[in-house]
């Protein structure tokens, strides 16, 4: 696709200007997250008060990524279809419901995993439909950027998450915590923008009906992709979920470990919004960056599996922090690269990658589990760091290659 019809696609803000569409945007990755990173953060809280162990609470948060596995390629096509702002409303929506549930009707783990799934439904049909906003609203030459605050969404609600036990979890309790995030969930519901359509966002729909689809060269390369993905993302949903259980049985206080959280989650927004401010100073060679700090965070996690082996509590917090910053901020650059390459088809091809994380997110929490359960939480972050490394291998694989597959035109 030439330059000029890119800017056509991404520039048209039409009725909602640029911060509008940030901000709905990363509020309704918030309200789909919450649920998850909630589990993770209040996991030592959950656990004593519904009587299981890590390993089971691997299990559990793995319930959430797969039924976003199980919807992200149909939700994908979907939200093309039924529009982006419509497809948020529906997924926010979803998400208050699925708090409100875990806040007051969950009284075994079992009851416990079936919201999980169905936040992973609500999650499903948010990625793909901000995406598709952003790119219909939003500049060429500034979505790099707008896609990494689009993502810092995710870590922020690990920060919203970490705060929440001091300030929520240890006065209220943890059913308290996910009963005001419901709130948020239906708030960001009730304050999204109407849904109507640009001009720009008819042309690429018709522009997409015309092609009807993608070439066989690049379905393979956004499957091997997804794979990649998946990995790099088994390695950030097992760190999310049991970093705090992780940093107490080294002998952190409960309180010091949400805080930790949250450090944790603000060092994770500085890297996507540092990574997508220097996507938008490049020509191209997003790929290749994200496999780069894919190796960057793999030997971070090495460092993390030192330090809970030996118990350097003194190391703890910088540690976190790079891991954090570089091996959970290549997030947003990697879905501006896919988005850059299939533009016309955007929510669908970040659905397909997005499969590949959700899958990534299922096997990662669960296989750390059973690894601290029967080893050592050390060992557990030994597996991250391979999953980490195998990723971005993969991923600079395909960047090498250089094949930049565009949407097949007619």
């Amino acid at each position: 696709m030439s330059r000029r019809a890119r800017s056509e696609s991404g520039g048209d803000r039409g009725h909602q200007g640029t911060s509008t569409v940030l901000v709905a945007s990363a509020a309704g990755t918030v309200a789909v997250a919450l649920p998850a990173f909630l589990m993770g953060a209040l996991a030592v809280q959950i656990r004593q008060s519904l009587h299981f162990g890590p390993g089971a609470l691997g299990l559990i948060v793995a319930f959430y990524y797969v039924g976003a596995a199980a919807a992200s390629v149909p939700l994908g096509r979907l939200v093309e279809s039924l529009g982006a702002l419509r497809m948020m409303r529906i997924a926010s929506i979803a998400s208050a419901v699925v708090l409100e549930g875990l806040a007051w009707t969950t009284h075994n783990p079992a009851v416990l995993a079936a919201w999980l799934v169905l936040a992973g439904l609500a999650s499903a049909g948010m990625q793909p439909a901000a995406n598709l906003y952003m790119v219909r609203r939003l500049p060429l030459g500034r979505q790099g950027l707008a896609f990494g605050l689009k993502q810092s969404a995710v870590p922020l609600t690990a920060t919203l998450a970490g705060l929440s036990v001091p300030a929520v979890a240890l006065t209220l309790g943890w059913r308290a915590a996910f009963g005001l995030a419901g709130a948020f969930a239906i708030a960001v519901a009730v304050t999204l923008p109407r849904p109507r359509r640009t001009r720009a966002e008819q042309r690429a729909v018709a522009a997409a009906e015309r092609t009807g689809g993608v070439d066989n060269t690049g379905r393979r390369a956004l499957w091997v992709l997804a794979i990649g993905f998946g990995l790099g993302v088994a390695s950030a949903a097992a760190l999310t979920a049991f970093l705090a259980s992780s940093v107490v049985a080294a002998g952190m206080g409960r309180a010091a470990a949400g805080l930790l959280v949250a450090l944790g989650g603000i060092a994770a927004i500085c890297g996507r919004l540092t990574a997508g401010w220097m996507a938008d100073r490049r020509s191209g060679g997003h790929l290749m960056a994200v496999a780069c700090m894919l190796a960057i965070g793999s030997a971070a996690y090495l460092a993390l599996a030192l330090v809970s082996y030996q118990r350097l509590a003194v190391l703890i917090v910088p540690v976190v922090i790079v891991v954090f910053t570089v091996g959970w901020g290549w997030n947003g650059l990697f879905n501006f690269a896919i988005i850059d390459q299939y533009r016309e088809r955007p929510a669908w091809a970040t659905g397909i990658t997005q499969t590949g994380g959700r899958l990534g997110g299922v096997f990662g929490p669960f296989v750390f589990g059973q690894i601290a359960n029967h080893a050592s939480y050390g060992a557990a972050w030994v597996a991250l760091a391979v999953a980490s490394a195998a990723a971005a291998t993969i991923t600079a694989i395909v960047a090498r290659r250089g094949r930049r597959t565009e949407v097949a035109h007619p």
